[in-house]
């Protein structure tokens, strides 16, 4: 084992697909630059397929040669929780990341990491992305105290998880990091070069809904928006761009019945990372018209392309959008979105652009490996301090 301080990442990496796999190996690597010794341990079995509702859980891109990944965890075998739990108390990391995002992880993790700590040296911070569900199951709490009994602290990427976390009467130490920019993806490119590439040949105003589409998404309040007659007579389209993780055809019918099929362009499919700068880079602006939300890989994304957002006033997503200067923050509901829509193009993209450009540089990964070491210095010494 090196002599470098040593992480254990614990959640979705390669070869799963995903903004939580590509976040964990994109942190790993900027922990990498500040002397860490970095262990991915990511699944061997997900989701079984009859519990995953999408097309495939892996992803088509290379495997990363930079990073130590190890295909180990069986989210559904609890003999498996045990190896790895001991393999990992073997190795006794300075510390663990683990993610947590859906109770139906709960059991593999928690395990996993009570054995993992039983050296006594081992602090076990973990990532939240979600602590209450947005699609709520019996039982979650129960999963959720279960896991939470194996942490030493929370990292919360919106003010939203960090109350959840306080909702749920979880007494451990959490701090609020807020999601740094995907910078790994390409950089942006020209907009019209852009929309050859992916096809489109519209050349007005153009909107992106982004991500695999789940009812709390919104995205059908966001197509009753786009029957709005000002919208209509503006010419503009709507790009949707992302799986469905729900039945497809509610919303194909919903595009007939508003008369929308000439103004909505799907692309029904998991997006590589080599095709992302490409859809971020042809759309005017992207616009999350969440039911609720805690936080989005998307929003950071986003920011990262320099391009503003209209977002709905759901969980988190408000937390990165400074009304009317980088985007817009509307209600939930479809005027309210359509509404947003015509005074977002009233003023046009470049009206928004310098504040975006300006704000893209306070979302950096050094801050967030930074203020993960902090966090980690700080359980160390409320361990000693005992």
């Amino acid at each position: 084992m090196s002599d470098k301080p040593t992480i254990v990442f614990l959640g979705p990496s390669y070869p799963f697909r995903g903004g939580i796999a590509s976040f964990t190996e994109r942190l790993a690597r900027e922990f990498q630059t500040h002397g860490f010794n970095c262990l991915l341990y990511t699944f061997s079995l997900q989701y079984p397929s009859f519990l995953f509702p999408g097309k495939t859980q892996y992803s088509s891109e290379t495997r990363p040669s930079d990073l130590n990944i190890f295909e180990a965890v069986n989210s559904i075998n609890p003999f498996n929780w045990i190896r790895v739990g001991r393999e990992i108390k073997r190795i006794a990391p300075d510390f663990i990341i683990v993610r947590y995002w859906l109770p139906f992880m709960a059991p593999a993790f928690g395990t996993i990491l009570k054995i993992a700590k039983q050296q006594k040296k081992t602090k076990v911070i973990c990532i939240a992305d979600n602590i209450i569900p947005h699609e709520k199951r019996p039982g979650d709490r129960l999963l959720t105290r279960y896991f939470s009994s194996a942490i030493d602290g929370y990292i919360t990427m919106s003010a939203k998880v960090k109350g959840d976390i306080e909702q749920l009467g979880l007494k451990k130490p959490v701090q609020l990091l807020h999601h740094p920019l995907f910078d790994h993806f390409g950089k942006p490119v020209d907009s019209m070069m852009a929309r050859k590439e992916l096809g489109i040949v519209h050349q007005g105003g153009l909107l992106l809904f982004f991500g695999f589409i789940r009812h709390y998404k919104g995205l059908d309040m966001l197509l009753e928006a786009m029957a709005d007659e000002r919208i209509k007579e503006k010419g503009l389209k709507l790009v949707v761009a992302g799986e469905f993780y729900e039945d497809q055809a509610k919303y194909l019918k919903l595009i007939q019945q508003l008369g929308l099929a000439d103004d909505i362009i799907l692309f029904n499919e998991f997006i590589p990372e080599s095709r992302i700068p490409f859809f971020f880079s042809a759309a005017d602006v992207l616009v999350q018209p969440y039911r609720n939300a805690t936080q989005s890989g998307v929003t950071p994304l986003s920011i990262y392309f320099e391009l503003p957002m209209i977002v709905t006033d759901a969980g988190g997503l408000k937390e990165m959008v400074n009304d009317g200067i980088t985007g817009l923050v509307v209600e939930k509901n479809p005027l309210s979105i359509a509404n947003g829509i015509v005074e977002y193009f009233e003023k046009g993209k470049n009206f928004y652009a310098p504040a975006i450009l300006a704000q893209k540089k306070t979302y950096a990964w050094p801050v967030m490996a930074n203020g993960i070491i902090s966090f980690w210095e700080l359980l160390k010494r409320k361990r000693n301090a005992k």
